[in-house]
């Protein structure tokens, strides 16, 4: 087991770095990753099933301590990442199954790797796990939803498809996990212990599908501007959470602080591209394309998120120094070291 742990330490350490190796595998060698493409579902539920097993009860008092933050961040991420998406495919001039694509991946939940950047960051991480809990219960209704009244110009959504779909490997895996956890408790916990390095692996799976399934048409001139796209979609989300969070900090400032800024600015702009590309692969399978920008959003938020943390991080580290030396008399300054 413990080598086990250790994988999957190694793994949360260099996981940005491997899924673009892996990506770039796939990319060349499709044969590497197209097995799974009718399987992406199960493996998500895989994902979900490990997220639900590190919740529990408490989890959910906590949103009863906290609700005006959880509601007001949830519905900053179903307000600011759909709208996002519309107004770039529309400024960029996307439309058909790409526009679809993009469309499909704002108005999915947040992403469970905000929890790792607020951790990093030193934000709140109880906020952002709640936040991310509430929009990922919430996607079975919100995505069909949010997808037929913004992305119905381009193409026929299958809301239904969409539903089932998202519940499937969404609500019910969860719920099994947080039923084993609530029932057998300390007795699962070695395998607690090894489901973080499972959803890393599963996450690398679904992504080796969809990159091998559009290898030949990843990097064409009709999806050249989903990368920029899917850049621009992040870095907007990360400003435009960070600005709200802001503007609530002025309405509430009790509730709104600077750990929560940061919560809230993770929470809105990373998204559970998993899940994005999974329901493209099922709810609007003859069109692999529409996968694409989850996946490249899946490998651009990996590696945005770290460098937005680690910034955060030295930025707080620099500013208490700062502050410390404009406090301390003169005589008695410290001498930086490093």
């Amino acid at each position: 087991m413990s080598r086990i742990q250790q994988f999957g330490s190694w793994l949360t350490k260099w996981f940005t770095a491997v899924v673009v190796v892996w990506a770039v595998v796939t990319y060349f060698v499709p044969q590497a990753g197209i097995w799974a493409k009718s399987y992406t579902n199960i493996f998500l539920s895989v994902i979900l099933f490990g997220m639900g097993m590190t919740l529990s009860l408490g989890d959910f008092k906590r949103l009863v301590k906290m609700p005006l933050m959880v509601i007001v961040g949830t519905v900053a991420h179903y307000l600011i990442m759909p709208l996002l998406a519309v107004l770039l495919c529309w400024i960029f001039h996307l439309d058909g199954v790409l526009a679809v694509g993009v469309i499909l991946v704002g108005c999915c939940p947040s992403g469970t790797s905000s929890n790792v950047m607020s951790f990093l960051s030193r934000g709140d991480v109880a906020l952002d796990v709640s936040i991310g809990l509430v929009s990922t219960l919430l996607a079975p209704l919100m995505v069909p939803l949010l997808m037929s009244l913004l992305a119905s110009q381009y193409v026929s959504i299958p809301t239904g498809k969409l539903f089932m779909t998202a519940l499937q490997v969404v609500l019910i895996p969860l719920v099994l996990g947080v039923t084993v956890h609530t029932l057998f408790g300390h007795r699962v916990d070695a395998v607690k212990t090894v489901m973080p390095a499972v959803s890393q692996l599963a996450i690398l799976v679904i992504i080796g599908a969809v990159v091998s399934a559009n290898h030949a048409t990843l990097f064409s001139a009709a999806t050249a501007l989903a990368l920029p796209v899917v850049i621009l979609h992040n870095l907007s989300g990360y400003g435009l959470g960070y600005l709200f969070s802001r503007l609530m900090y002025r309405i509430y400032p009790r509730g709104f602080g600077y750990a929560q800024q940061k919560a809230i600015t993770f929470e809105v702009g990373m998204q559970d591209s998993g899940l994005g590309a999974t329901l493209a692969l099922q709810a609007f399978a003859a069109n692999p394309i529409v996968a694409i920008p989850s996946t490249f959003f899946s490998v651009w938020h990996n590696i945005s998120g770290s460098v937005l943390a680690s910034w955060w991080r030295r930025h707080d580290d620099r500013r208490a120094l700062a502050d410390a030396d404009r406090e301390a008399p003169v005589e008695k300054q410290p001498v930086a070291v490093g």
